[in-house]
């Protein structure tokens, strides 16, 4: 492993109870610092298990995880501290308005006072919220959720930030305007992005790297540059299908 890895994963295996099979197989991944890594592959790859374990919501049946040298077995409270997590489900409170569940969010990743206030209504600008900040948000159409759940993610400008499918149900443009954003965040504040997607066109511009993974293991791993090349295909799609395959999955 290189010294400039923020997250190591060594030999990781997840086995539900009551499953014959395994959701990941023996996963050895190293992400560096500072870069934008994508996770990529069809419904039921391993993507979330991974992304969970991670996160230390799920313990690995087998291997390791560290964040930034800390295990994510033993010292979730110190990884809590240096990430944000965005979740493929959307984690808001229906009945409280856009910014109240941010200034919740916010208060839960040691932000107070002032400075809360102000990163709050800096991001609610950002994203279009000036004037529906203060409705409930089941109010809010799917992609103003998807809005909110990414921006108590990144409302304490994380080191490593865990993006779990983040754009599901944008439009294009709402889309466009945050993948745009986090490029910034990773340019300027060196945020580290681990980023889990089915959007192949939007990976092969965002990511600096990315892995193809399915059945629960990495099935090709590099730069979408040098995997298109390597592979003789004419964009990313074509390397994630000829790994994967063409049959539908559930």
């Amino acid at each position: 492993m290189k010294e400039n890895s923020c997250i190591r994963v060594s030999n990781l295996s997840k086995k539900y109870s009551g499953s014959d099979s395994f959701a990941l197989k023996d996963v050895t991944l190293e992400i560096f610092n500072g870069e934008i890594f994508g996770l990529l592959g069809p419904n039921g790859a391993g993507k979330t298990t991974f992304f969970s374990i991670v996160c230390g919501l799920l313990n690995a049946t087998s291997g390791n995880a560290q964040i930034a040298g800390y295990s994510t077995d033993k010292d979730i409270e110190s990884i809590k501290k240096i990430i944000g997590v965005v979740p493929q489900d959307i984690a808001l409170y229906p009945t409280l308005s856009g910014r109240d569940n941010l200034m919740f969010i916010g208060r839960m990743y040691g932000l107070k006072g002032k400075v809360l206030k102000e990163r709050v209504q800096e991001c609610l600008s950002k994203f279009g919220f000036d004037k529906n900040s203060n409705e409930q948000v089941k109010k809010y159409s799917g992609g103003m959720k998807r809005r909110i759940n990414l921006i108590g993610g990144i409302l304490h400008e994380p080191e490593i930030l865990l993006l779990d499918e983040p754009t599901v149900g944008m439009d294009v443009q709402t889309r466009t305007s945050m993948m745009e954003h986090l490029k910034e965040l990773n340019k300027e504040k060196k945020m580290t992005i681990l980023y889990t997607s089915h959007y192949l066109e939007q990976a092969e511009l965002f990511c600096d790297r990315v892995a193809i993974m399915d059945q629960g293991q990495i099935l090709c791993l590099g730069s979408p540059v040098d995997l298109i090349k390597k592979e003789n295909g004419k964009d990313l799609e074509d390397v994630f299908l000829k790994f994967t395959g063409r049959k539908i999955r559930d």
